[in-house]
């Protein structure tokens, strides 16, 4: 029980540091992981599959490695899980997100995340629950439920990287997948008050087939959830670097660790409390725009901009759904190759708002998508233009506060914020216009809302992933947030007390 309090006070970068010192073995770290998860799971719904046995055969096998003085990757014996969406280890099922149809498929290959945090020494124990082919903003779906924020387990936790992000914030683990092809690993960083890091497109390489640019449209990414920006750091350094199999990944290392100790006094910071065009609640928008003032302490400058958008946010969240339902039909067209009609014969499986978008999908036309593309440019150029003369852009992450889940699994997010309608899928999110353009961002915990966490999102330049770390460090040290982990923990550990009369 010790080390399990431990592990929960631990980052990332400590466990790897005393397994690699033998303060700790991965031995005794797993078995702590697991009793952790085997405690808390059941209340908070973040893991769907898990991989107990062979996490342990693995844990014996790093120890033995620890032992013998064998070389040891920068992340030997971390216990870590993987998303059920699009991601894949050999054997392990993979559900695309809780569709029932797909709960007995096994993949017999890898996604390019699985193969190289095991490379890195890593310890894939279990899949975290996303949504329906991750098309929203929150994490629920009809095989396994909603995930429950670990703040407030009547509410959602954000996605679709929502098991992961619940999982870390609960101190089930110092990191965990998430992917984000319109903001699943900044939107339930949000939710639950963990460190959402998205890094340049082609950092990290995206594998996929049988269509090698499926990360295109928009860029899609596999990145970290963490508790701290040096464990983002630390986990983006050992899985970056060239893959000959993905057209778009970039021929060099990353080495983004020294970042977190970069200064930035003198640095110009952009801030734009509602990305041009999006209405935010002011309570979030409140918590945003004091915590932006942190950049003045670290000796930066911060500046109110306009970007020049000119599209509505309805506009611009509906173009993000055209953009990426080609991605999901070419998914439901390759399944059928192989002899199973998802659409034909479990139709049913999938929410009516995902299958609007599927039906529309199969009727796009070339003048649409070229015109999509345009408007895409627009966004590109309006970031850019801020960022030619910012180091930063800082925004809120998301509009709202989390929502409370659904008994239906089909838990969708605000459709109004204030007196504006917005798309409930994704259209309070403040992230996916970053999906269109490829710069790195992250969401950082900006501060709390009757116990709710708020995140504040932070855009870097093109390929600047370490000036996104670094402002992200700064503020940090500034106003630090591991405690607010004890209060989600708290909790946690009051649901498991028994019921008094």
């Amino acid at each position: 029980m010790a080390l399990q309090h431990e592990i929960f006070d631990a980052t990332t970068v400590e466990l790897a540091h005393r397994i690699r010192t033998r303060d700790v073995s991965p031995v005794e770290v797993m078995d702590a992981t697991i009793a952790a998860i085997e405690a808390d799971n059941e209340r908070l719904n973040a893991f769907v599959h898990l991989a107990f046995e062979e996490a342990r055969e693995r844990a014996q096998a790093a120890e033995r490695e620890v032992s013998s003085g064998a070389k040891l990757g920068p992340l030997h014996g971390v216990p870590t899980a993987m998303k059920d969406l699009f991601d894949f280890k050999p054997g392990w099922p993979s559900t695309f997100g809780g569709v029932r149809a797909l709960k007995d498929y096994v993949p017999d290959f890898y996604c390019a995340w699985a193969e190289r945090m095991e490379q890195a020494g890593a310890i894939i124990l279990g899949k975290t629950n996303s949504p329906v082919m991750g098309f929203r903003g929150t994490c629920d779906n009809p095989l396994f439920g909603p995930t429950r924020n670990p703040f407030d387990p009547v509410r959602n936790t954000g996605g679709s990287s929502g098991g992961s992000a619940a999982a870390v914030a609960a101190g089930l683990l110092t990191v965990a997948e998430g992917t984000d092809g319109g903001g699943s690993v900044r939107i339930p960083a949000a939710w639950c008050g963990v460190y959402g890091y998205k890094q340049s497109f082609g950092r990290v390489p995206y594998i996929a087939r049988p269509n090698a640019f499926t990360g295109l449209h928009p860029f899609l990414f596999e990145g970290a959830i963490t508790r701290t920006v040096e464990d983002a750091a630390l986990v983006i350094d050992a899985i970056s670097g060239y893959d000959p199999r993905d057209p778009f990944s970039l021929d060099e290392r990353a080495d983004l660790l020294p970042a977190v100790r970069q200064p930035i006094s003198g640095w110009r910071i952009a801030y734009s409390p509602a990305f041009d065009v999006f209405p935010v609640d002011p309570a979030v928008a409140g918590v945003v725009a004091e915590a932006v003032r942190a950049f003045e302490l670290a000796g930066a400058h911060v500046e109110e901009v306009r970007l020049g958008i000119t599209h509505d946010q309805r506009e611009l969240s509906d173009l993000w759904c055209r953009l990426i339902t080609p991605i999901n039909v070419a998914t439901f067209e390759t399944f059928k190759r192989n002899g199973l009609d998802l659409l034909a014969d479990h139709r049913d499986d999938f929410p009516p708002e995902y299958l609007r978008w599927i039906d529309a999908g199969y009727e796009l036309r070339t003048p649409q998508l070229m015109r999509d593309e345009e408007i895409r440019t627009e966004i590109y150029d309006a970031i850019q233009g801020v960022l030619a003369d910012h180091d930063l852009l800082v925004t809120p992450t998301l509009a709202c506060l989390p929502v409370e889940n659904a008994a239906d699994g089909n838990t969708k997010g605000p459709s109004r914020i204030g007196d504006v309608a917005v798309d409930p899928l994704i259209g309070w999110c403040l992230t996916y216009p970053v999906n269109f353009s490829g710069h790195p961002a992250a969401s950082i915990p900006a501060g709390m809302i009757d116990g709710l966490p708020v995140g504040m999102q932070l855009i870097g330049r093109r390929y600047a992933d370490a000036d996104v770390l670094a402002a992200s460090a700064a503020i940090e040290r500034i106003r630090p947030w591991r405690d607010t982990y004890r209060s989600a923990r708290a909790v946690t550990a009051s649901l498991q007390q028994p019921a008094t009369h």
